[in-house]
């Protein structure tokens, strides 16, 4: 890792408001490809997942969803609980920016896509006692049409469809509908 990019991580967590958005930006352009150095920040982002700062936390999630396609031991199967744990955070905005860059964790690989769907699936089916519950479903159904995008996988939009076909309210289904016109 160069000495910007090390910079980056420290001001990510220690700079001023506009330092740590700069931070943030650079980080997420640069591991937006394959990176050599994913494991020299992995542990600590892996730590920073049940930091106090709920900022840390999405962060954490953020880089590591990112990270997944510079993962050549494939660690983030192992790790993926710890993440996935993150778009369930008490704060909600939190919960939410994690939940939307999962879906870069599938681009990984096959396993990895498979292991997401999984989890994506089983919480549009059993999270309905969630609080915004609708937007969460969105934001999956946003998820799984990124992952089609990428993979151009038939099997993925007919998930998909199928789990919007399972919703009674109206609004929500032509809502969810949309996304994938």
């Amino acid at each position: 890792m160069n000495n910007q990019m090390k910079l980056s991580f420290e001001k990510s967590k220690t700079g001023n408001k506009d330092e740590r958005f700069e931070a943030y930006q650079n980080i997420l352009n640069e591991t937006d490809r394959r990176v050599e150095w994913a494991y020299e920040v992995w542990d600590q982002l892996i730590e920073d997942l049940t930091h106090k700062d709920n900022h840390q936390r999405s962060r954490a999630a953020q880089y590591l969803s990112n990270l997944a396609k510079s993962d050549p031991e494939m660690r983030i199967m192992n790790d993926f609980p710890k993440l996935w744990e993150v778009t369930n955070d008490k704060k909600f905005v939190t919960a939410r920016h994690s939940l939307q860059s999962i879906w870069k964790v599938a681009i990984a690989g096959k396993p990895q896509m498979d292991m997401v769907m999984e989890y994506m699936v089983n919480r549009f089916k059993n999270g309905t006692d969630e609080k915004n519950f609708t937007l969460i479903r969105n934001d999956i159904l946003q998820n799984m049409k990124n992952i089609y995008d990428y993979y151009n996988d038939e099997a993925i939009k007919h998930t998909a469809l199928e789990l919007i076909n399972t919703v009674e309210e109206k609004k929500y289904k032509k809502k969810y509908m949309d996304i994938w016109k």
